[in-house]
């Protein structure tokens, strides 16, 4: 995504996971592809009644995925005014085709029309351009709008950007003559009299008074990047736009990237030529050579690049947080050891490019790059996140070199994310849930430290997400829970008063409500190895989980039941909140005689503190797989009904590893999995996750052998299907190619579906959604609804 506040259209039916990530083979996809989907329920669910009534109260697969029928609106999708008071937003026009750009005062709800839609229609098409997403300059007198925009690895960063002044009334494009949707990241100069942008791996500036188009790099190849980012910086360390205006507009500060010897790694393209097409990408797999990455300056008069001077091979270090201090005397950098253990925050003279450290962050496991920076006091310090009391925490950090922290919240639990800061009143909004993980609420504090304030109401069980406006005066509040559809509404801060509603959903919450709805639970599966003495409440251990039991549940009954999974730590799948066109999926397994559910392991990114999380360093996907045999068979013990010889696991990503670990681990208790793009071998993902949560394979190749499926293949005896894109980029497909030969050579039987093409979502092309969760359903029916 383009480095604009705001995305107008964003809207993906797949799950979105940041990582992770035979002798019936042919004849089991034929199968698949094939046979029409069954809708025979299972018996002890199969309704009755009037086929309307059933039509209205039973969902479908028809009803999820081949129709918008239970879409959700969200128009949260709005800019802010920088200078308070309301926001931007495209309405469409009264008077001609298009939309107008629109202000909106938040407190009154009266609108004025900045723009005209017809001023925004293609100069030789007379058509509105398709506006994606867009930023004002700082005085407001000139809009930037991206359109046209092309997907590169997980978002769509590369399109073209015009220019509308409000002054002359004029749209231009910018660029100049080049091919179409080749800019990147395009954004004003801090005082609005230039845009920068990226092309071909080469940083421009281009003068809006004159349009001159200067190059301030021209080194770029395939193999030297400026001011973006190689696969792995883009999907590990979130770093796209890679570059940054100084706050005088005299400079522009970014990233090189320099690929030489970095592996290739191809993906075939085998549908659109005659041909088969490489793919080619520079992918460093665990242990192999990184991409050396150093950072640049370069003055918009076009010298060359001074390089900062920073300790470290830049192969075995990652450059993960770049900005220029607010009065532009430093530029402050965050460098992260190759372990990811160890953070050093770099304050760099921009005249001579030394540098000297400031501050360092360790920590015995790893740590995230959660750290972007957040100016307070005026400048003179940041905003610093740390685990170093047990809990994810907010504190005070100096720019005078002292590595000294205050801490700023003085209770002790999880941060789970910053919401906004507001220096000038002294303030910290933060999101946070100390009593209950599966949860999430506003707080603030502070920021000289005290304790936090919830402003999230207290009768408001569920999960709350907050858009904040730059003058914290107002929020875009969004609140959803478990099944029941989001609320958004523009509200007042601090005292979380309803302005207004934006959207209630009132049509969706209606068919959910008619619907047949199964009963749900939230439980806390305590899987503590007592071995016969008592345990004190520390050393307890209890998962999270969620439970969908039939709508005409019967205790006295058998229902197989099918967990959904994640387990690595960067997945959370226990939470209060609505959970879209999957969760309704699951509501309708529930409909057809299924209890559905999901466990947090240990390790993933829940609220629970730092030891929490980290427990897993070292064996990702070895205690994760134990803890969910362990909370199926908790399940099991609360809900009797639930059948132990028909237990089910699917998951994506991390989630798929962590099903294939599962069946192939514990064999005796999962009769079924599917496993949606998975990494069937650690040693084949990229180094950055990977390295981080388990460390160098050299340094730990028993706990790289004993956390990857494949290790454990032989052992396979249930039913296995393999589900996964032929163009993933990220969790190659590779993998499911080794684990295959690894089944076939134990003759295992087993199921695949290759989508050819599609990438690590399976979402690109007509109509793919629906079949893959087709192919789900059916393949669930087919082994698992029996009680043979």
């Amino acid at each position: 995504m383009p480095n604009l506040p705001v995305t107008l259209d964003a809207n993906d039916e797949s799950p979105s996971m940041n990582t992770i990530r035979t002798q019936r083979l042919w004849s089991a996809v034929c199968l698949l592809l094939c046979t029409p989907f069954a809708s025979t329920l299972p018996a002890q669910e199969k309704s009755t009644g009037p086929a309307d009534v059933q039509a209205t109260t039973m969902l479908s697969l028809e009803r999820i995925f081949g129709s918008n029928e239970f879409q959700d609106k969200n128009p949260s999708n709005l800019l802010w005014r920088k200078a308070g008071g309301g926001y931007f937003i495209f309405e469409k026009s009264k008077t001609s085709e298009g939309k107008d750009f629109v202000f909106v005062d938040a407190k009154t709800d009266q609108r004025e029309v900045w723009i005209e839609a017809q001023k925004l229609n293609h100069p030789q098409t007379s058509k509105p351009i398709s506006i994606e997403s867009f930023d004002f300059s700082s005085d407001e007198k000139r809009l930037l709008i991206y359109t046209n925009s092309r997907k590169v690895w997980r978002q769509n960063t590369r399109g073209d950007y015009w220019l509308f002044d409000r002054s002359s009334q004029s749209l231009r494009q910018l660029g100049g003559q080049a091919e179409e949707a080749t800019m990147m990241f395009a954004k004003f100069s801090p005082d609005g009299k230039q845009v920068a942008f990226v092309r071909q791996n080469n940083i421009y500036v281009q003068d809006l008074s004159t349009f001159e188009i200067k190059p301030l790099t021209t080194d770029g190849s395939v193999t030297t990047i400026n001011g973006t980012s190689d696969w792995v910086y883009e999907e590990e360390l979130d770093v796209r736009d890679g570059y940054r205006w100084s706050p005088d507009s005299k400079s522009i500060a970014f990233w090189q990237l320099d690929t030489t010897g970095v592996r290739v790694f191809y993906l075939i393209n085998n549908t659109d030529q005659l041909y088969s097409q490489p793919i080619p990408i520079p992918y460093p797999k665990v242990g192999e050579q990184n991409a050396a990455g150093r950072i640049g300056i370069v003055t918009i008069d076009g010298t060359a690049p001074r390089w900062c001077n920073i300790p470290g091979d830049p192969r075995n270090h990652y450059v993960a947080q770049l900005e220029w201090s607010p009065d532009g005397s430093g530029l402050m950098l965050q460098q992260f050891n190759r372990l990811q253990n160890r953070n050093t925050v770099y304050r760099v003279d921009p005249k001579t490019g030394e540098s000297r450290s400031i501050l360092v962050e360790e920590d015995s496991a790893w740590l995230e790059n959660e750290n972007p920076f957040r100016w307070i006091g005026n400048g003179s310090n940041f905003l610093w996140i740390s685990e170093r009391s047990g809990w994810r925490s907010a504190y005070r950090a100096k720019l005078d070199g002292n590595d000294n922290l205050a801490k700023i919240i003085e209770e002790d639990f999880d941060l789970i994310a910053v919401e906004a800061v507001d220096d000038a009143s002294g303030l910290l909004y933060f999101s946070a849930s100390p009593q209950n993980a599966t949860q999430r609420y506003l707080y603030r504090v502070k920021l000289s430290g005290g304790r936090a304030e919830r402003i999230t109401p207290a009768d408001q069980a569920g999960w709350h997400l907050y858009n904040i406006a730059p003058d914290r005066k107002f929020a875009v509040h969004t609140y959803s829970s478990f099944g029941v559809p989001p609320r958004i509404e523009l509200i007042q801060l601090p005292s979380h008063e309803i302005v207004r509603v934006l959207e209630e959903n009132l049509e969706l919450r209606k068919k959910i409500e008619s619907l047949n709805r199964p009963q749900n639970k939230f439980l806390k599966l305590d899987i503590t190895d007592k071995k016969g003495n008592e345990v004190s409440s520390s050393d307890r251990i209890e998962l999270d989980a969620w439970v969908l039991l039939p709508p005409q549940f019967d205790a006295t009954k058998k229902y197989p039941l099918f967990l959904h999974v994640y387990g690595e730590p960067h997945g959370q799948t226990v939470k209060d909140s609505w959970s879209g066109k999957q969760g309704l999926w699951h509501q309708m397994l529930a409909q057809q005689g299924y209890i559905v559910a999901s466990i947090d392991n240990r390790g993933t990114m829940s609220p629970r503190g730092r030891a929490w999380r980290k427990v897993v360093h070292r064996q990702i996907g070895i205690l994760a797989s134990s803890e969910q045999a362990k909370g199926a068979k908790e399940l099991l013990k609360l809900i009797p009904a639930a059948d132990e010889k028909r237990i089910g696991i699917w998951g994506w990503s991390g989630g798929g590893s962590m099903s294939l670990n599962a069946i192939f681990r514990y064999p005796e208790i999962y009769r079924m999995a599917i496993a949606v793009a998975p990494v069937p071998n650690q040693l084949l993902y990229d180094t950055i996750y990977q390295e981080r949560y388990m460390g160098l394979p050299k340094d730990n190749s028993e706990g790289y052998s004993l956390g990857s499926p494949l290790t454990f293949a032989h052992q396979l005896q249930g039913k296995l299907l393999l589900i996964h894109g032929t163009g993933d980029d990220n969790c190659h497909y590779q993998g499911v190619e080794r684990l295959m030969n690894e089944l076939i050579l134990h003759n295992k039987p087993f199921s695949v579906m290759p989508y050819p093409n599609r990438s690590h979502s399976i979402n690109e092309g007509s109509n793919t959604t629906r079949h893959l969760y087709e192919l789900m359903t059916r393949y669930l029916q087919e082994n698992l609804t029996s009680q043979d």
